[in-house]
């Protein structure tokens, strides 16, 4: 599998262009959680004059985008342990009833990472099951199945060169076919009965380019 090439004729986009881009198609009004890493930068580039309300597992609901360094509040933090800020209206609440909110469906939206995700949206975000590496069992099990939409940021590819959106998940699975929508470096994704549909890419990359970097099955938007 080919590596992505930043020398060639497109760039993928970095962490901070892919929580830009996912943030671009929040609707307003909608509960959204998000998770650790490229996930919670998403809070931080919702377009002016959008209202999304964010939601942390940990128990906040009104999330804003990350504080200022000099007006840090030690005890405000995220389930990632990143410092937050609250938005006016924002609360913050006991574990279990944040718990209740994720499994009595009303969050419209959870964004989370990925290590691979199958072309019938099965997801594989906790563990590798590599000797040494930590499994990072925590709330997404409970979002993927209790949001009413999941949709997944990630890399296209590991460091290694191969792709993670496959074919079916060589890692041990986080939920079955939970995932409706994938952001990646190099496009953007819908799940669909055939496999993935391809929404938009990087400028400059060519649907035959971008299939030849990913194993699982694509279909061009029609």
């Amino acid at each position: 599998m080919k590596s992505e090439n930043k020398t060639s004729a497109w760039t993928p986009l970095d962490r901070v262009g892919l929580a830009r881009r996912v943030a671009q198609d929040i609707p307003d009004g909608w509960y959204v959680n998000l998770g650790i890493g490229v996930p919670t930068l998403v809070a931080n580039h919702v377009p002016e004059g959008r209202e999304v309300v964010f939601h942390s597992e940990n128990g906040i609901l009104g999330l804003g985008p990350g504080p200022e360094t000099d007006k840090i509040n030690p005890w405000l933090v995220n389930a990632g342990k990143q410092y937050v800020t609250l938005v006016p209206g924002g609360s913050y609440f006991h574990h279990a009833d944040s718990f209740t909110m994720i499994r009595g469906r009303h969050l419209d939206l959870c964004v989370l990472g990925a290590f691979e995700v199958a072309q019938n949206g099965d997801l594989a975000n906790w563990t590798t099951a590599t000797p040494g590496a930590a499994p990072a069992v925590g709330g997404a099990m409970d979002l993927a199945v209790g949001a009413k939409r999941l949709w997944v940021v990630m890399d296209h590819s590991t460091k290694e060169g191969k792709s993670k959106l496959v074919r079916k998940c060589g890692y041990p699975l986080t939920a079955p076919a939970c995932v409706k929508r994938v952001y990646t470096s190099l496009a953007v994704l819908d799940v669909v009965s055939e496999g993935f549909r391809v929404v938009g890419m990087v400028p400059g990359l060519s649907f035959e380019e971008l299939q030849s970097r990913t194993d699982a099955d694509l279909f061009p938007l029609a």
